[in-house]
């Protein structure tokens, strides 16, 4: 085991990932899905794995079948056994009218969920990298996702694991390199057809200023989900006294709130009803509402939300329907 490997078990256990026994690995041949097997073939028995490889085709590029080859081959070496599929995305993409890149995540998980099952494993093991990670914050925050986007995304959620989840891609390219194991880069990663495509030449740019960017980013997120927490932990702590949900809306105390506290208890109640959530909803309405439970008898509407005032409290509920949350 070298030093790069050592530091990749450490993260690993660090986190306390907990997975262990028989695991699926995704490899679809690129340099991040080949690094992951690689290292966890060489982890394996540290961490008490029993490894078998997946690999889909989804029909869209014509080198799919060189990136087929690479994968047997590396199985071949390594010993292990392979499960290939082919995905039919555009006809999926069609019936569903979807994006193509949301039909190739369907079909292939599609899939993976039944390997897994079929194979009994607790897991199936992607190369997500720390890049993806700030990708995907800078996603988030182009949405207006608030707090959220300073979330980090869980290096194990449901069947998914990504044990690379703090590796950066080129760290992954000269572990390759300095074994000699070949990989392939798909073209299309490159072409501007996604957000997160046109993204990546723009961090690349931020990147070049602050080299450190991705790691410092991670750490925020960190600290951002223990504040996170505790500020959760406190709301729980409040329901049945300060605020409870009841038919379908939200009653609230009017003893003395102040924005930040009615604002964290909004945000609670709402993801539990599935009301919209935007961290700029939220501002606006908390106002709005704080005055209006301290003073006024009279219901008050405010978009889609209709305050009605009771002898001690206030109920506040949804007088249309309004759309989906993107937070």
């Amino acid at each position: 085991m070298n030093r790069f490997e050592a530091e990749v078990l450490a993260q690993i256990q660090a986190r306390g990932d907990a997975v262990s026994g028989r695991v699926l690995v995704a490899c679809s041949g690129g340099g991040d899905s080949v690094a992951l097997l690689v290292l966890l073939w060489t982890l394996r028995r540290s961490l008490d794995l029993e490894l078998e490889v997946l690999h889909a085709d989804h029909g869209l590029r014509a080198e799919s079948a060189e990136d087929a080859e690479l994968v047997r081959t590396l199985c071949r070496n390594l010993d292990l056994d392979l499960v290939e599929a082919s995905l039919g995305v555009r006809a999926h993409q069609e019936a569903q009218r979807i994006g193509l890149e949301m039909a190739a995540r369907e079909l292939r998980w599609d899939w993976f969920r039944q390997e897994a099952e079929q194979a009994g494993a607790g897991a199936v093991a992607t190369g997500h990298t720390l890049d993806d990670h700030t990708e995907t914050v800078f996603l988030r925050l182009a949405r207006g996702g608030g707090l959220g986007c300073l979330r980090p995304l869980a290096p194990r959620q449901g069947l998914r694991w990504s044990p690379l989840a703090e590796v950066r891609r080129a760290e992954l390219r000269a572990y390759l390199a300095a074994k000699g194991v070949p990989w392939r880069e798909d073209a299309t990663n490159q072409e501007p057809f996604t957000a997160r495509n046109r993204w990546r030449p723009l961090l690349e740019a931020l990147r070049r200023e602050a080299p450190d960017l991705d790691r410092h980013l991670f750490e925020t997120h960190l600290q951002a989900a223990e504040a996170e927490e505790l500020a959760q932990a406190l709301v729980a702590s409040w329901e049945g006294s300060r605020w409870w949900l009841r038919d379908a809306g939200i009653v609230l105390s009017r003893s003395p709130w102040t924005e930040p506290e009615l604002r964290w208890t909004l945000e609670a109640a709402f993801r539990r009803l599935g009301w919209p959530r935007e961290a700029a909803l939220l501002r606006d309405l908390t106002p709005w509402l704080l005055s209006r439970l301290t003073r006024g008898r009279k219901p008050a509407s405010w978009g889609h939300f209709c305050l009605n005032r009771e002898p001690a409290d206030g109920y506040l509920h949804l007088t249309t329907v309004p759309p989906p949350s993107r937070a």
